[in-house]
């Protein structure tokens, strides 16, 4: 299985895990959730708390080698509307790596 690394939290996990965050020919971050849009692309973990990091940490414009920080609303916005569908979150695990797991059921 091909694992990724977070961009926010630096955690490792397995693709299906992570969310895929590409650039838009019009330079807009955009989120490739079936991870099939050409270029470039950056992996998150669908969790509010990895995107802040990511947005501290200026981890977007890094990883996916553009100059700035890019908007990141939709990306907040998608993460809102389908965490709280999934009931999936990152969490720390006792070696410190993020993981996810589900909540209850």
């Amino acid at each position: 299985m091909s694992e990724r690394t977070c961009i926010g939290c630096r955690g490792k996990a397995p693709r299906a895990q992570l969310l895929r965050l590409v650039l838009t020919d019009s330079g807009e971050l955009a989120v490739d959730a079936r991870a099939i849009m050409p270029g470039r692309g950056a992996w998150i973990h669908p969790d509010p708390e990895c995107v802040d990091l990511a947005e501290r940490r200026r981890a977007f414009g890094r990883a996916l080698r553009m100059r700035g920080s890019p908007e990141v609303t939709r990306v907040r916005d998608w993460v809102r509307l389908h965490r709280a569908d999934s009931g999936r979150a990152c969490t720390p695990s006792p070696t410190g790596e993020r993981q996810t797991d589900s909540k209850g059921g």
